[in-house]
């Protein structure tokens, strides 16, 4: 389920290396499909390191069988561990990082293990890392199984990657720091975000999409305590109250309809109540918070015009205006 579109012609520089590193546990339902992927890529990467994080299925027997075939696929393999941890995403990128670190290469992907995309798909983001020297994180919005875009679902809008597809270029990865171990999450959204507030340039480009086959956040529970999950992450990360009621509210119009979107404010109240350490620096949120207010004011304003809210754009327009 990869969105067919076709590709936009690219400056002919030279397309930069790059590697991927894939942190899967318990993936055996969707990691063939992401195997199969990154084997028929117009251009592959340098190296291509799958972290097994303790997997309990046959997530690592999937991979081997690629392995025997692609002498630039190699499989790590972590102990198992009892706890789900989002820190883990962080020590098993770091894990993968490790094997590459003596490799040329200019590009980094976070790839998670439950994607796909077309064959031109990493060649069309490298490409766009050759034509911008500032571009520091690139990628593509996504779709996900019942007719979700997150050009159309999604307010994070064109000044954002997700994390089941992130590129970074090594100097940009770098600078941030990389993913920081945080176990309550957000591991990637904090990297993004900081590259953000050191100058680089993140763009989501809309020509293509990658498919998420699992929906964001739903890994070993359901869609509520997903959305619950996601208000106490909102908080956490810093997030504004005032932006969390409207997106709360907005939630309320899309499946499980107000049912998500309650979850969604009770997971925010709740951490604020318990008063969970934020993962994130006072300037961090700062910045976070003025881009969320700069995009609500201009929210705001489109609804005040009587024009449709372009939730891909709105980012990338908000950040052009003053606040």
């Amino acid at each position: 389920m990869v969105t067919h579109t076709p590709t936009i012609a690219e400056p002919s520089q030279p397309l930069p290396r790059y590697v991927l590193i894939t942190p899967a546990r318990n993936e055996s339902a969707f990691i063939e499909r992401t195997l199969e992927s990154v084997v028929a890529q117009t251009q592959r990467p340098e190296r291509w390191i799958i972290v097994d994080d303790g997997s309990t299925d046959a997530t690592p027997e999937i991979v081997e069988r690629f392995t025997t075939r692609h002498a630039w696929i190699e499989l790590v393999r972590r102990p198992q561990r009892a706890d789900r941890s989002f820190a883990g995403k962080a020590h098993a990128v770091n894990a993968g990082l490790e094997r590459v670190k003596d490799i040329p290469y200019e590009v980094m992907g976070n790839l998670d293990a439950d994607v796909s995309f077309e064959p031109d798909y990493m060649a069309f983001v490298n490409a766009k890392f050759s034509s911008d020297p500032k571009l520091g994180v690139g990628g593509t919005p996504f779709t996900e199984v019942g007719g979700y875009d997150s050009t159309r679902d999604s307010f994070e809008g064109q000044n954002y990657v997700a994390g089941p597809c992130q590129l970074f270029r090594r100097t940009c990865w770098q600078e941030v720091g990389g993913y920081v171990a945080n176990k309550a999450g957000g591991v990637d959204w904090i990297a993004v975000m900081t590259a953000r507030m050191k100058g680089w340039t993140v763009t989501a480009f809309p020509e293509k999409r990658f498919h998420h086959h699992r929906s964001m956040g739903t890994a070993q529970r359901g869609i509520h305590a997903s959305m619950f999950s996601y208000g106490e992450k909102d908080y956490y990360l810093g997030g504004s109250p005032i932006w969390q009621l409207f997106r709360c509210t907005y939630r309320m119009a899309k499946r499980p309809y107000l049912t998500g979107g309650l979850a969604l404010l009770a997971g925010y109240v709740s951490a604020a109540v318990r008063r969970v350490p934020r993962a994130v620096s006072p300037e961090l949120m700062r910045f976070h918070r003025a881009e969320q207010m700069k995009k609500l004011k201009a929210v705001l304003r489109s609804v005040a015009r009587m024009k449709k809210v372009d939730n891909f754009a709105i980012n990338t327009r908000a950040s052009k205006n003053t606040p």
